[in-house]
């Protein structure tokens, strides 16, 4: 994988490459998401998810992409929860980069470019982000990119059979 990254809006043709990651990352990926059926993991499962995506999209509560290094997709980023009324103008950012892309700094550069579309296309004033308390590379990301932290949500997520707390982000956009 070169070291050129590139964000875009996902489409369905997206869903072989994303399938092959995921599956490839299961292992990898076990320990920060929730367990997914196994339809999830399969190209059929992944058309289904980014129509539902598009749909969001359509009435403007996503903004769902594919991260891209060398016009090869290695991984999402999606800014989810927008909510684009004058006084709220917010998003939440989430991002995975497969393993075979890892430490290359496209997450990183990916996150940067979501938050151009947040300003630019979106005209959003907050961006958001939560992360696992353990996930260190995910929070080093987030600072790079002038996130602090700000919280732990308590309980947030079922995983694993537990409920996990999660550390909450905050940026505030065009400062």
């Amino acid at each position: 994988m070169g070291n050129s990254t590139a964000i875009r809006l996902i489409e369905p043709t997206d869903a072989a490459p994303i399938a092959a990651h995921r599956v490839r990352d299961l292992e990898a990926f076990r320990r920060w998401e929730p367990a997914q059926p196994a339809g999830f993991f399969t190209p059929e499962g992944q058309v289904e998810r980014i129509d539902r995506l598009l749909a969001g999209h359509r009435t403007g509560g996503v903004w769902p992409g594919v991260v891209l290094a060398d016009d090869q997709v290695i991984g999402q980023i999606t800014v989810g929860g927008i909510l684009p009324q004058p006084h709220l103008r917010r998003g939440s950012v989430g991002y995975w980069i497969t393993g075979l892309a890892q430490g290359q700094g496209h997450a990183g550069r990916a996150v940067g470019l979501a938050l151009r579309v947040m300003t630019d296309e979106l005209g959003l004033h907050r961006a958001e982000a939560s992360t696992h308390l353990e996930n260190l590379p995910s929070q080093r990301v987030l600072r790079r990119n002038g996130f602090s932290p700000y919280g732990v949500a308590h309980s947030s997520i079922l995983f694993d059979g537990s409920w996990r707390d999660g550390l909450l982000w905050e940026r505030i956009l065009g400062e």
